[in-house]
């Protein structure tokens, strides 16, 4: 799902507990993880992630559902954008904008995350 449609589908959502509820959905459609990827642990999250890189694509995969959400809109965020442009992105405003609702936990992953890609 394009970034644009999760911003959307989430915006047409008042309820916090239905918003999340979308956010685990999301995680359903991550592609898998091609076995010739460079992979790379994201430290800081509360579950096991992974960044994974082959042939100018991201993939993620993690061991939560929630978790798995967060990583697909990351990623919808950043598909098919140069590392260049991504570097320029404002990846923690654009995400902040979706009004999801998580706790400490969860909020440094995102910035681990987002950290991962302002690095590249």
């Amino acid at each position: 799902m394009k970034y644009t449609d999760i911003k959307n589908a989430l915006s047409l959502i008042d309820n916090p507990v239905e918003k999340l509820e979308m956010v685990m959905d999301l995680g359903k459609s991550l592609q898998l993880v091609p076995e010739d990827a460079k992979c790379n642990e994201i430290f800081g999250c509360s579950s096991f992630v992974q960044i994974c890189e082959k042939d100018g694509r991201f993939y993620g995969r993690a061991d939560s559902m929630m978790v798995r959400g967060i990583v697909a809109i990351i990623l919808a965020l950043v598909d098919g954008k140069s590392v260049s442009d991504i570097k320029q992105m404002d990846l923690a405003g654009e995400f902040s904008s979706l009004n999801l609702n998580f706790g400490a936990g969860r909020l440094n992953g995102i910035q681990s995350m987002i950290s991962f890609f302002k690095n590249l």
